[in-house]
Order: C-alpha cells, then structure tokens, then sequence
C-alpha cells in the first residue's frame, strides 16, 4: 500500500484535546492516514454549553474536510454524544454519513460496537469527567443495555479534568479500586492519554480494557474489515482481539469497494459536503 493509496479516516475533535490524534494515530497507523477537523473555540461557555454547542455545528465541523475524500470520520468527543440518547446518537451519524457520503460514528457508538463485538455485558467505568458528565455516562451505557457495576472516578491532582490525568494518577487510582480480576473496564473521555497506563494495567490481570480512542480505532478497521488480529494491527488492538476471541471485520466481510487498491467504505463515497 503506498502513501496515495491508503485509507482515509476523519477525526473530529475538540480544540483542546491533545490525545485523540496521536492516539488514534497510533492505533490505525499504518493502515489508515489520519486526517483531523476540530470544533470551534467558544469562549465564555461552560462545558455543558460547549458541548451542546458542538452537536450543533457538528455537520459545518465536518464539512470542513471539504474535497477531501474520506473512507470513514469518527466523532472523537464522547462527552458531547452523552447528551443524546443512544438512539438520538445513531440518528444523528446516519444523517452525518448520509451526508458525508462514508461512515460517520461517534466515540460513543464506537464504544457499542467494540462492547458488543467482545461479548462485554457488564461495565467499570473510569470516568475522569465532573460528577454530572460522568452521570450522564452512565445514564448512557445503562440505556444502550450495558450493565455498568461500577463507577470509579479518576481526579487530576484533585480536581476533574481529564486533559490532566497523568499515567501514574490513572494507574494508581485504578489500582486503588481494588477491582475484579474478569471486569471489563471502559476508560472513557477522547482526551485522557491512556496508552502507557493500559501498558501497565495489562500486566495486572486479564482484563478487557477499553477506551475511546481504542474503540473508534476497532470500528473504523471493522468497518474497513481490517482485522484487529492482523500483523500491522497496534498492540492494544491486538490484546483485545487475543483476550475476548473476537475477530474485527466479522461482521462486514471486507471492504465493498477500492480506491486505487486501497479499501473504501463503501460504493459511492464522496466528499463531506
């Protein structure tokens, strides 16, 4: 696969938000180009405000990738997604693929899919959010038909914000929980870096670790059907394939068409308008 031929995935993230790019990045690379559009700053709201308002401009956002054709765009902000039901989420991305031409999800529905495809029923949540966007997450899971056991709230120093969250704060409140040896732990929030900790917290036990950042990465394979087992596939992708037995791309069979030999997301993909 050469440099002009590779996939394209979109990626829409908040203006402040270090992580999603690299992490994501990491995780498709390099079996997909990155290609990110980031929402708006608004100053002078707080972050309820900034994230009703992103769902607002969320199709102007994505239009912004302009004549650039993209085989698939995730939504890399699940805080914004969690003031929807999940209905109203999915609503919404069948009217932004619809108009983007290519696949459009959000994190959260990311998250669904990854859940679903690895058999998880029951959830940990660790929640770097403020109290009331972390209830809301919840709220989020449980009506998706999750069971979430848990919550376990991560502070940056002592205060919520999970821009902040360094690794060693991550690993050490994790630990302190003192969790189930078989949970199912979704570390949620597109900003909060994770690699390093999940690095370190795979070495305690067998459990599945989930993120945003890695669930947007399973989709878009799968929806590429690029297996997550596969040689280029980044080893996080590959843990979560090993420990749960599942196979991503199962459920497409493969990419429906090409663009110069690279997989498309479907026939007839266009421009985001």
């Amino acid at each position: 696969m050469t440099l002009h031929s590779a996939p394209r995935l979109g990626v829409v993230v908040p203006s402040g938000n270090a992580a999603a790019e690299p992490e994501i990045g990491s995780l498709v690379s390099p079996a997909f180009h990155v290609h990110t559009s980031r929402f708006p700053v608004l100053p002078g709201k707080d972050l309820r405000g900034r994230l009703q308002k992103y769902n607002d401009v969320l199709p102007e956002v994505l239009g912004n990738f302009g004549g650039l054709r993209l085989d698939a765009a995730v939504v890399s902000c699940t805080g914004s997604h969690y003031l929807l039901t999940p209905d109203g989420d999915r609503a919404l991305c069948a009217e932004l693929s619809e108009r983007a031409g290519a696949p459009v999800r959000s994190a959260a529905l990311a998250i669904l899919d990854t859940a679903r495809a690895v058999g998880a029923e029951r959830l940990v949540l660790i929640s770097p959010y403020e109290p009331w966007l972390t209830e809301l997450s919840e709220a989020y899971w449980q009506s998706a038909g999750l069971t979430v056991d848990r919550v376990v709230k991560i502070r940056a120093g002592a205060r919520f914000s999970p821009y902040d969250v360094t690794t060693e704060e991550l690993v050490a409140q994790v630990r302190e929980a003192e969790l189930p040896q078989d949970a199912t732990l979704l570390f949620t929030g597109t900003g909060m870096f994770t690699f390093d900790a999940l690095a370190e917290l795979g070495r305690d036990s067998g459990r599945v670790l989930l993120t945003s950042n890695l669930a947007s990465a399973w989709w878009a394979r799968d929806t590429l059907g690029l297996p997550a087992e596969g040689p280029d596939a980044h080893p996080l992708l590959r843990r979560l394939a090993e420990r749960t037995g599942a196979r991503a791309g199962a459920r497409t069979g493969g990419p429906a068409a090409t663009r110069e030999g690279a997989p498309a997301a479907g026939p007839g993909a266009v421009a985001v308008p």
